[in-house]
């Protein structure tokens, strides 16, 4: 007789396994509609490769693995795909997440498969490439994918291969089931097992003796295997897979590790029939047996149901009647967890529905203070202290739960079935866990974030020495240039290069590749050469048809902006008002050079040449003196002025008159400016006047033809007017201002509607925030007058 070891603790709960073995498994059939949630296994969520209205056959791959812990999704019938969204999924918190649903049509149509009938020639690794593709995981607990389970082990050698067909959850019956009618698979998938493990000493089958019929199916299936059918006594958690280890081969999982750091692999019976389907017939993971049952069930029993079935459809199956149910749980009546809709579908891990009675399960009564008695000590299957732990969770004190081995616990909820006080033990350790992995998460972000912020904080300080370096370097260079210059005289330097620019210039003229060459020859030697008479003439009318093109397209956008009433209309007004500067400028330049280089060209002089003028200036400022300008050089600067002037003054105007009617706090300053403008404008009109031989004017000009003086007028005006007036009628000023402003381009807005122009969203802007203006300003009125 083998020998069997116990396990610490444990308990004897009433286990209830008769209502569900009445008769045979049965087939649930198909539901209307089915919902698959992408993540039914520990590790990564599946991802979609099937669209919204696509149809999909059964066995089909709906959902391909997303990491190396993940598994595929198959579709369990033929169907169409509905909807790939946010629903309820079977979890203790009643969570959503992201699903695959399919509208069944019933016709049950499979995709091609290919199995294989002699397992052994094919290799190890492709044999779990086809387990991994097929979407097993363990069938009988969390759900850890089988070809992660069953893979590589970094050289260590398994002895023993272990199948779970314990089941000592009270009223689950489902691996029961499948030992009674199906042993014969099960005993060929732990043929394939064994295959992919290479246990180097035994292949053991651990049944609890509650079982009589299972045990004698397996024993009868497994004659001449090979594999040992071990019979122990009951006692509840002998189902965890480190209880099992301890109970059949004597050794303990160290704190922390995997049952394959002691040389051992244990799988669920029913995943050893998935794999035995997956390898034989080919066929993925799509159906489980699932226990329904309880006393508020007419016909309870275990259905071969297909994944992602409603618990509903279930329920009905088996005479459900919701009046008598306390209150639906998924698993069993100590591990399991309450579910608060039917709509959850069947999972992978999904082996009992259970709907029990007030009778069967009555509502715990209310917590009461702790006694110390130490019985949850006592039945704790890990060795644990759960008193301690219970008090270190309620005051969340992590690093000592830690430190009492908090994560060895299976949460088989035997502490809370024998405390005596009604404490709910297993909630606390199960929200003590979310809280330290939860801060795990946080510290992990956390130190990754520092991470990012110490890299950056030292590319900035690189990327800043660079430049400082930099910097440096051409610090020094302009200081080794500036001493070796330092004796050379800035004006004779001058003239050495106008000298230079006119030789080069008479050279290249008539070859436009020899004057590219000497430019660059030039500006290698560091100096700069002049263009031909030729060459500048030709840039000029270039630069001219540029300005001349700019001024119309920012003509054109200041009057749209106009037209619309668009905030930047100063802005194209400004842009309008540069580029005509630039081409009167460009204008006047061209018209000097075709002067000076006419026939016949004499001699340069002061007034003649510009260059030469300035040479001159800044040669008699050296010296003391200063040249003055011609008359015609002086009437063309004061035309200049004049023009620029007028220009500036109006735009001055334009934002005084804004100022104003939106109230805003700079019309001092606008008022100032128009002012200092005005006398400028004066001054240099009486300059040019005098210059011309004409009496200064005596009186101000028609406004109908001097735009400027008008501009005066106005300013002058409303400056007045503005002084004379009280606060209360700036303010109905401003209202009554802002509302036409706001009926314009409400109009405007109206037309843009009709129109179907582009611009009706920017006026419909512009109208709120009119409408918020003239709001504020009626409300300051309002204050004012109360």
């Amino acid at each position: 007789m083998r020998k069997i070891w116990d396990i610490h603790g444990g308990i004897h709960p009433p286990e209830n396994k008769h209502q569900s073995m009445q008769g045979p498994i049965r087939q649930a059939g198909i539901p209307p509609q089915l919902v698959l949630p992408l993540a039914q296994h520990i590790g990564a969520p599946a991802n979609p490769v099937v669209a919204v209205g696509q149809r999909v056959l059964k066995g089909q791959m709906i959902a391909e693995a997303k990491g190396f812990v993940s598994a595929p999704v198959h579709a369990p019938t033929s169907g169409v795909v509905v909807a790939i969204e946010s629903r309820l999924i079977p979890h203790p918190s009643g969570m959503s997440a992201p699903c695959i649903v399919i509208d069944t049509d019933g016709r049950d149509e499979w995709i091609g498969r290919s199995g294989v009938d002699d397992f052994r020639s094919l290799e190890r690794s492709k044999l779990l490439e086809r387990i991994r593709a097929a979407g097993i995981a363990g069938m009988g607990g969390a759900g850890f994918p089988s070809a992660v389970k069953l893979g590589k082990r970094d050289g260590k050698p398994i002895e023993t291969l272990i199948l779970n067909g314990t089941e000592c959850e009270p009223y689950i019956t489902a691996d029961d089931a499948l030992m009674r009618e199906r042993a014969d698979q099960i005993i060929a998938g732990a043929e394939i097992l064994r295959y992919l493990v290479e246990p180097t000493k035994e292949t053991l089958i651990g049944v609890e003796d509650n079982k009589p019929e299972g045990i004698a199916a397996l024993q009868k299936a497994a004659a001449g295997t090979g594999i040992e059918i071990v019979v122990f006594p009951t006692k509840y958690p002998s189902g965890g897979e480190k209880q099992l280890i301890e109970i059949l081969t004597g050794k303990e999982v160290p704190n922390g590790g995997l049952p394959a750091d002691i040389g051992i692999v244990c799988q669920n019976v029913g995943t050893a029939v998935a794999i035995h389907k997956a390898i034989h017939f080919g066929e993925p993971l799509i159906s489980r047996i699932t226990t329904v049952t309880g006393d508020a069930c007419q016909q309870p029993g275990n259905f071969e149901t297909l994944l992602g079935t409603p618990v509903q459809f279930l329920l009905e199956l088996s005479g459900f009647d919701q009046s008598k149910c306390i209150r639906l749980i998924m698993g069993g009546p100590m591990m399991g967890y309450t579910l608060n809709d039917t709509a959850v579908p069947v999972v992978k891990t999904a082996n009992c529905v259970l709907a029990p009675t007030a009778r069967e399960l009555p509502p715990p009564p209310p917590a009461q203070a702790c006694i110390r008695c130490g019985m949850c000590s006592e039945a704790c299957p890990v060795s644990l202290l759960p008193q301690q732990m219970y008090w270190f969770a309620r005051a969340q004190e992590h690093d000592k739960l830690e430190a009492h081995n908090l994560f060895d616990c299976i949460e088989c909820g035997a502490c809370s079935y024998v405390c005596p006080s009604s404490i709910p033990l297993v909630q606390y350790y199960r929200a003590a866990k979310g809280e330290i992995r939860q801060a795990q998460q946080d510290k992990i972000k956390a130190e990754r974030s520092k991470e990012r912020f110490e890299a950056r904080q030292a590319r900035l300080e690189k990327e800043e020495a660079e430049k400082e370096a930099r910097r440096k370097a051409r610090l020094e260079a302009a200081k080794q240039k500036s001493a070796a210059s330092s004796e050379v005289d800035p004006i004779q330097a001058a003239i050495e290069r106008s000298k230079a620019k006119k030789a080069d210039a008479q050279t290249t003229s008539q070859d436009p590749a020899q004057a590219a060459i000497a430019r660059a020859q030039a500006a290698r030697s560091g100096s700069t050469p002049t263009e031909s008479p030729a060459e500048k003439t030709a840039r000029l009318e270039k630069q001219i048809a540029s300005a001349e093109k700019r001024l119309s397209a920012a003509q054109e956008k200041h009057q749209q902006a106009l037209t619309q009433g668009d905030a930047n209309a100063d802005a194209f007004a400004k842009a309008v008002s540069n580029t005509e500067q630039k081409l009167e400028s460009a204008r006047q330049e061209l018209a000097a050079h075709q002067a000076q280089s006419a026939p016949p060209s004499p001699p340069p002089t002061a007034e003649a040449d510009p260059a030469a003028a300035a040479i001159a200036r800044a040669q008699a400022k050296r010296a003391g003196g200063e040249v003055e300008e011609t008359n015609e050089q002086k009437t063309a600067r004061l035309q200049q002025a004049v023009a620029a002037s007028e220009k500036k003054l109006l735009a001055a105007q334009e934002k005084l008159d804004q100022a104003r009617s939106t109230g805003d706090s700079k019309v001092a300053a606008f008022e100032t400016a128009v002012d200092k403008l005005s006398a400028k404008l004066a001054e240099t009109k009486q300059a040019l006047s005098e210059l011309e031989g004409e009496a200064p004017a005596t009186t101000e000009p028609s406004t109908d033809d001097d735009p400027a003086q008008a501009a005066i007028k106005r300013a002058q005006a409303a400056r007045e007017a503005a002084a004379s007036m009280t606060d209360a009628d700036k303010l109905k000023a401003n209202v009554a201002s802002l509302e036409k402003r706001l009926a314009k381009t409400r109009e405007k807005l109206s037309a843009a509607k009709e129109n179907g122009d582009d611009t009706a969203d920017l006026l419909a802007d512009t109208v709120a925030k009119l409408e918020d203006k003239l709001a504020q300003a009626q409300q300051q009125l309002a204050e004012h007058s109360a």
